[in-house]
């Protein structure tokens, strides 16, 4: 890749990142063919901002690394990788880092669970109790005053229909996350059925897929189903349902079906011994905060593969999955969904019935403008949202930092990785999505 950064107020700057950070194009294993950003409609100039802009952030000490993939019109037009990837070894952020993606692993999940809707296994409108009986007949925990303790009590009542396959996956099914809940019926059955853990956020890796299915299952219902948008483990809950249909574990089904056909070569539900030196580490305590950083031992196989949280990746690995999605369904000949699928799974399916007091785009980005799809935030319109994007741009992220997006107006994919499991996250993600749109020149 040619840089060119004469007459800019920041050059040097800038220069720094281009030479001294900025992984040559050319010279890492590809995710996507390699161009000149020119020749799609970016500037190689504007583009290493990006890496300027994140350099400054680790040498502040608020990031310990990152790397950061951007493709246009399925070409890889930029790629860097700053800072460290073990602050406690010392060792430099490398291009194939493996990194914990925490929710990220939902839009993969929710796409094996699409698989089995486009092979006549299983229909968005099946309750989920038709693959684990356990969600049979649920409960669920509402909210009323106490004028005794002038506060707010929980009681259960029948849920009034049950959650549907549609209410996994758009997050509407009334299961919620025990770190998230307010509802204390709800968090004190998740903490007996060992699927919320106080002691270490968004773990339920423990169990057999089974025994998750079924503790989970038992416990109380936080929402009417299809009533509100609630973010949830519902997506571990997706990959039980995978099991239930295929009679296999969530990550064979993954590989055979999704990882392998798009050569995602470093993306499961843990790290083989020899990657381990890969593995992307978090600072020992967020800079924001003062608290420690604790996050997933992907060390070993998990007792269950958690749909919405256990997933392991790299940037390259994410950036082919989201170039597929931006395809159609498609990438270098191998087909993993239809289009008409890509495009259910990208509109909005929350419309107006359905309470949005959290709403998708103020947790993931801290603006409104964003509704969900099927496993995703997608963008409603050009405007309303305080970050630069276009209608239809579909996106999620990860509770350690990890954020991805495609933008089908712009045919952009980009992916950014790191370790830093901070409250300002949010931050950085729009961040990342206006230093990429910022590039663009045609």
């Amino acid at each position: 890749m040619a840089f060119n950064l004469k007459g800019t107020a920041s050059s040097r700057q800038i220069l720094l990142a281009v030479l001294g950070l900025t992984t040559a194009v050319n010279a890492i294993a590809q995710a996507l063919p390699s161009a000149k950003p020119e020749s799609v409609g970016m500037s190689t100039e504007r583009l290493a901002k990006i890496g300027a802009v994140l350099q400054q952030e680790v040498q502040d000490k608020k990031l310990p690394g990152a790397v950061v993939m951007v493709a246009r019109k399925g070409k890889l037009v930029y790629s860097t990788s700053v800072g460290s990837l073990n602050n406690a070894s010392g060792g430099a952020m490398t291009s194939d880092a493996v990194f914990r993606i925490y929710s990220m692993t939902k839009p993969l999940v929710s796409t094996a669970l699409m698989m089995l809707v486009e092979d006549g296994k299983v229909q968005l409108t099946d309750p989920v109790s038709k693959f684990l009986p356990a969600f049979k007949n649920p409960m669920v925990s509402v909210p009323t005053f106490d004028p005794v303790f002038n506060g707010v009590s929980f009681r259960l009542v029948p849920a009034l229909r049950e959650p549907t396959v549609q209410d996994l996956l758009r997050h509407t099914s009334g299961i919620a996350y025990g770190e998230l809940t307010k509802n204390t019926l709800v968090r004190e059955a998740y903490i007996k059925a060992g699927v919320y853990k106080p002691d270490l956020d968004y773990d339920a890796r423990t169990l057999q897929g089974s025994q998750m299915a079924e503790g989970l299952g038992k416990a109380p219902l936080a929402q009417q189903p299809g009533t509100a948008w609630e973010y949830s483990l519902s997506v571990d809950v997706q990959g039980r349902v995978v099991e239930a249909v295929t009679g296999m574990r969530l990550n064979d089904f993954m590989q055979e079906r999704l990882f392998k056909p798009l050569k995602m070569k470093d993306t499961g539900f843990s790290v083989a011994p020899g990657n381990l030196p890969r593995l992307a580490e978090a600072f020992p305590k967020d800079p924001a905060t003062g608290m420690d950083n604790k996050l997933l031992d992907v060390s070993k196989t998990p007792g269950n593969d958690s749909g919405g949280a256990g997933g392991v990746s790299t940037a390259g690995d994410y950036l082919r999955y989201c170039q597929a999605m931006l395809n159609g369904g498609q990438l270098d000949g191998a087909r993993i969904l239809s289009r008409s699928t890509v495009n259910l799974m990208t509109a909005d399916h929350l419309g107006t019935t359905i309470n949005t007091t959290v709403n998708p785009g103020m947790l993931l980005l801290g603006t409104p403008g964003y509704t969900f799809g099927l496993g995703f935030l997608v963008r409603q319109s050009d405007g309303i949202a305080g970050v630069h994007g276009t209608a239809g741009e579909f996106s999620w992220a990860g509770y350690a930092g990890t954020f991805f997006w495609a933008e089908p107006k712009e045919q952009i994919c980009a992916v950014y990785m790191t370790q830093a499991p901070s409250p300002i996250r949010a931050y950085y993600r729009r961040m990342m999505k206006n230093l990429v749109s910022q590039a663009l020149n045609d």
